[in-house]
């Protein structure tokens, strides 16, 4: 057997060696990530029929590799909340949420998801974010299909920039702790 000489490869001349192939790792990761989200759909109105025309044909959701819907919380990586949701549900919700394994994201689609809609009453929750963080909000009574594709995309953008690390900041964790998440 012959000795063999290991090189050590100095970083491209601008960047720190301990940081340059970790910063790589993090593209690589969030390239992965955002081509390959698994959306869990959340519907109980009309926004939910918007919705079902995103994976047709005509717009066609699998464009964005995100074509196999996950209607299991634990094998999903988006929260796709459509529709009014009730003070009753909201528990529901959010257990549902808390079921997401990391990195997760929620998308808000319609605006009585959002801001509760026309409904303001006792029994409508008045936007979702009362009771989950949302990244990406889609405004709309009801949303085009089309604009729901460009939520989806923005939350493609949010998973390709993150970093791995930013899930265990001080900052994510107090945002959860606001919530009453642990």
């Amino acid at each position: 057997m012959s000795d063999r000489i290991i090189k050590t490869v100095d970083a491209p001349a601008g960047i720190e060696g301990q940081g340059f192939f970790a910063g790589k790792l993090d593209d690589l990761v969030g390239l992965a990530r955002a081509n390959s989200l698994w959306p869990l759909p959340f519907a109980t109105s009309c926004c939910g029929i918007e919705f079902m025309a995103t994976a047709g044909s005509h717009y066609d959701i699998s464009r964005f590799g995100s074509e196999r819907m996950s209607f299991s919380a634990r094998q999903a990586d988006v929260l796709m909340v459509m529709g009014t949701i009730a003070k009753k549900m909201a528990p529901v919700l959010k257990q549902v949420y808390l079921q997401m394994a990391e990195p997760r994201w929620v998308l808000s689609v319609g605006a009585c998801a959002s801001s509760g809609g026309i409904f303001d009453t006792y029994s409508v929750l008045q936007g979702i974010d009362r009771v989950i963080p949302v990244d990406v909000y889609v405004p709309g009574c009801p949303p085009r299909p089309e604009q729901i594709l460009d939520g989806f995309m923005q939350i493609q953008e949010l998973a390709k920039s993150e970093q791995r690390r930013r899930r265990d900041s001080d900052e994510y964790k107090a945002l959860l702790a606001s919530y009453g998440i642990e």
